[in-house]
């Protein structure tokens, strides 16, 4: 595994988030916890109304948690979406031969709002904003396209530049203005004039009312005309040019409610067969189907599943056994499945038992009654695989993200924070201390801050470079440049 070093770090703050700066003492070590990313702008005299703005602050704050974080399939553009509905593009700069240390840095290129707020007056159901998934597609021209979905509603988005304006019109004067068709005696040829670069996002297509419950997954297909997406119980197929109807491919409601026992918690397609697709439950099962079987893919073509050691089986075994997200591998060969507390490589042709498995924090297995208790243990961690399917990646908590190196068994723990990821500084690898006396450079499982986490993860398609997310901070690091 390379060392890595942090290229750059962005914190997402909303336009409203202001400092605190309090007269009183006991005011001051109250608010000292707010976090630095705050400038200091304005000095409250008044105690209550400081008190009154820091839980406004903090409320902004949530609206900038970041929610995914995908790359699209050149690399040259990251993703982010945030529980506030936006949805920031960063792309990645020309190679610089005067400092090969800093190549393709990633800039800000587009910022929008995909979703807002929604209210279900028929349910008596709020809609929040939060973009639960991005889903790039691929490229085929100056243009790109994205898929964004909150809970119940997918957009397609077109992300296109534009850096010249037409002039000279007939019927419009310069300022928009409508001209009297009778004052005109001659006609012009429009031209076309320089204009300073603008990036333009504008939607597509508007995917609705398909989705009963929350949507968890969108995927597009490998022959770039369909996509999926999932919600608790239902896996809905879609044409992107079509947006009234959508088909029903996996219905796992039963009749009755009270006999449901497990829920869709993820759901991809295949990279190359378009008929192929899985999707993992909450029992820790993952079904893969095949739509040139039925129409309706009820009945899957293989069931991957371990089978748990009833030595180990206590009160949190289902729940720690629960898959958060499962991703193919490029090749198509083999899958990756993470649950709670391990990440597993499946192979497509082998569907009693995973071919590899990767222990992310067994530490917190002795924890999992204070997990339980501070919902921790609902967690829901992704993972990703590096371009050549060599080594996967996901988060943990405290910051701290794990890198596995398939079929060599090496793994290396690193920290993702503004104290340790310093500019072109090479990332030291961490380590727990699960028992026992603790090494010099080690931390203990009781000081593990279980507030910080890494959920969401994602690997440039060609380069070492990968991007990590915590709360609302986006690193971005690359590989050590020799």
């Amino acid at each position: 595994l390379n060392a890595y070093q942090p290229a750059h770090s962005y914190s997402r703050c909303s336009e409203n988030n202001m400092s605190l700066r309090p007269q009183t003492p006991g005011m001051q070590e109250t608010l000292s916890k707010c976090p630095s990313r705050i400038v200091h702008f304005i000095v409250f005299e008044d105690c209550v109304r400081a008190v009154l703005t820091y839980i406004c602050v903090c409320v902004f704050l949530v609206a900038d948690i970041i929610s995914t974080v995908e790359f699209n399939h050149s690399g040259e553009l990251l993703a982010t979406g945030d529980k506030g509905g936006r949805v920031v593009i960063f792309q990645q700069e020309p190679e610089s031969k005067n400092s090969p240390q800093c190549r393709g840095e990633y800039n800000v290129y587009s910022t929008f709002q995909s979703h807002e707020p929604e209210f279900d007056y028929l349910k008596s159901l709020e809609i929040e904003e939060k973009i639960n998934k991005i889903c790039w597609l691929p490229q085929k021209n100056a243009a790109h396209f994205l898929l964004s979905t909150n809970d119940k509603t997918i957009k397609l988005w077109k992300i296109s530049e534009r850096d010249r304006r037409p002039e000279g019109y007939n019927l419009k004067e310069e300022d928009g203005t409508l001209r009297n068709p009778n004052s005109v005696t001659t006609l012009r040829v429009p031209i076309l004039q320089p204009m300073d670069l603008m990036v333009e996002a504008s939607p597509r297509r508007v995917f609705a009312n398909a989705h009963t419950y929350h949507i968890n997954s969108i995927s597009i297909n490998s022959d770039n005309e369909t996509y999926l997406s999932a919600d608790d119980l239902r896996i809905n197929l879609w044409n992107l040019e079509i947006t009234d109807r959508s088909f029903n491919i996996v219905d796992i409601k039963p009749g009755n409610m009270e006999e449901l026992t497990e829920v869709i918690t993820a759901s991809e397609f295949h990279p190359y067969q378009c008929s192929t697709f899985v999707y993992s439950s909450s029992k820790g099962s993952i079904r893969l189907c095949d739509m040139r079987a039925a129409a309706l893919c009820d009945r899957h073509c293989k069931l991957f599943e371990e089978q748990e050691d009833p030595s180990q089986r206590s009160f949190f075994s289902e729940i720690i056994s629960s898959i958060s997200d499962v991703k193919f591998s490029h090749s198509g060969r083999y899958m990756m499945t993470r649950d709670y507390l391990s990440v597993k490589i499946w192979d497509l042709n082998m569907e009693k038992h995973p071919v590899e498995t990767f222990q992310v924090h067994e530490y917190l297995r002795s924890k999992l009654c204070s997990l339980y208790e501070n919902d921790c243990i609902f967690d829901k961690f992704e993972c990703c695989w590096n371009g050549n399917d060599g080594v996967v990646m996901t988060g943990s908590y405290n910051n701290f993200f794990r890198m596995f190196e398939c079929g060599s068994r090496r793994d290396v723990t690193l920290e993702a924070s503004r104290e340790s990821s310093k500019p072109h500084m090479v990332l030291k690898p961490r380590k727990v201390c699960a028992g026992g006396k603790r090494k010099k450079d080690e931390i203990t499982v009781d000081s593990l801050d279980f507030s910080k986490k890494i959920l969401h993860t994602a690997w440039h398609p060609n380069d070492n470079v990968i991007a990590v997310a915590t709360t609302n901070n986006l690193y971005i690091f690359q590989d050590k440049v020799n």
